[in-house]
């Protein structure tokens, strides 16, 4: 059957396209672009002016499926993600068990199929139930569908293991994705090491454990040619040095959060958990250096890290609560600020969230509105002005940290295969 998106401003910066015109959809593909024209074939769906970007594209969220399906499931965690124009995540493996081996990443392609609305593709372990000592099964991970590694919750403090795992993915062309925060100088801080944690008397992570990190597993990128990409990034200083490895030719990529592009440790001053991260919430001065390498294209494209956890997990004592906030909800709204402040480029904004995304994992057939792709679709209105409100959530979770935010900018249909799946007027649409 055909459908036909028409009356849309088609938005697609990688191929600096903006332009009034309809796409044609068949068979879960973009079958025509029509250019200041109104396409008239199949089932008309009338944008009625909205802007039709490619679908939005998330290297990094964690689902909790399977053991912790009381934060979320692989259900909750995708309908989340199509209420905020994402048609393609990418899935950690910090569950339990952790997803170490085929028969783990078998399981959660399962669970896809049976309760999924977009698509995801999982992460799989670089070590052993994340011990940092012992590589995991990584082939046949691989083979069962898993797009990266990462032991993305904890740091391989072990520059062996990351040397080798670096050396051994080099033939399935596939990056290693490392969250950088060494664990021996974090200690137990649980926010950034400065004025504000000294003014309000909590125990701070300086920038060193994230920067040191990033230093040597660039260091090793460069010693094995192999690809590396840096989880959500904090610290100026991090990416000064990705940006001199990318000056170097190395396959260095990375990418930034939400939060971390708009909020500064200056929140914590209510101690409210919603702002705690692994890692933290820095300072104005990191959060411009974030927004300036995003724009700069130092900084490849914005990942939500989206980290559910129950009410339980947070409504404790600031030091005792977990890290971690959902965002895929939230993601365009909020980011849509920085485009109000013109500190972001509209255009680098949606680059970051679609082609760029898209060309780090290789996905070849998204991230662009173009003939031969596939037809996923985020579908935004800019001038529909809006409270965020974490109650009406689709994710199990409500751990954010823009709860009560006025946004003006809102995702109000997601498309996937050319089949609508979210409507912010009717919720999900299956």
């Amino acid at each position: 059957m055909t459908t036909s998106f028409k009356n849309a401003i088609l938005f697609d910066p990688s191929q600096r396209l903006k332009e009034k015109g309809s796409v044609v959809v068949e068979g879960g593909k973009i079958v025509d672009v029509l250019i200041d024209k109104n396409a008239d074939s199949g089932k008309i769906v009338d944008l009625k002016g909205q802007y039709l970007f490619p679908g939005f594209i998330d290297l990094h969220v964690h689902f909790r499926e399977p053991g912790q399906e009381y934060k979320e499931t692989i259900g909750t965690g995708t309908r989340a993600a199509a209420a905020g124009g994402f048609t393609t995540v990418c899935c950690m493996p910090n569950t339990n068990p952790v997803n170490d081996s085929s028969f783990v990443t078998q399981y959660i392609m399962e669970k896809v199929k049976q309760q999924g609305v977009v698509r995801v593709y999982p992460i799989g372990a670089i070590s052993k139930n994340l011990d940092g000592q012992s590589m995991a099964a990584i082939h046949g991970m691989i083979q069962s569908g898993c797009v990266a590694l990462s032991d993305d919750g904890k740091c391989v403090m072990n520059a062996y293991l990351m040397r080798k795992t670096m050396e051994y993915l080099k033939s399935y062309d596939i990056p290693v994705i490392e969250h950088c925060e060494d664990e021996h100088l974090v200690g137990k801080g649980c926010m950034n090491e400065g004025l504000v944690s000294s003014q309000i008397g909590l125990r701070g992570i300086p920038h060193a454990a994230e920067d040191v990190i990033v230093s040597r597993d660039i260091s090793l990128s460069a010693h094995t040619d192999g690809r590396l990409h840096i989880a959500h990034l904090s610290s100026k200083n991090s990416v000064e040095s990705i940006s001199h490895g990318k000056a170097r030719g190395l396959k260095v990529t990375g990418e930034v959060t939400p939060h971390h592009l708009l909020l500064t440790d200056e929140s914590l001053r209510s101690y409210d958990t919603s702002f705690k991260m692994a890692p933290p919430l820095r300072t104005e001065a990191d959060r411009r250096a974030l927004v300036s390498a995003l724009q700069s294209g130092v900084i490849d494209c914005i990942a939500t890290d989206h980290a559910p956890h129950s009410e339980e997990d947070k409504d404790v004592e600031f030091e005792a609560a977990s890290n971690g906030v959902v965002g895929l909800e939230t993601a365009f709204s909020v980011c849509y600020k920085l485009v109000e402040r013109k500190e972001l480029t509209f255009e680098r904004l949606v680059e970051s969230l679609t082609s760029s995304a898209a060309r780090i994992f290789k996905f070849s057939d998204r991230g662009q509105i173009k003939k031969g792709f596939l037809a996923d679709f985020a579908i935004a209105d800019l001038n529909r002005p809006g409270k965020i409100d974490s109650s009406t959530f689709q994710s199990k979770s409500r751990n954010t940290p823009f709860n009560g935010w006025d946004v003006k900018a809102q995702i109000t249909s997601t498309v996937v295969g050319g089949e609508e799946i979210f409507n912010i007027e009717k919720g999900i649409c299956l």
